[in-house]
């Protein structure tokens, strides 16, 4: 955990972005399923 605010930020973006990506995946494999 970065105690720089802006590099704090900067990592919650890129976990968000991590968690959109495998939301996707996983609704795209749960859609493709079906």
């Amino acid at each position: 955990s970065a105690r720089d605010p802006d590099r704090q930020t900067a990592e919650i973006h890129i976990r968000v972005a991590l968690i959109n990506r495998f939301n996707a995946l996983g609704t795209a494999e749960v859609v493709r399923v079906a």
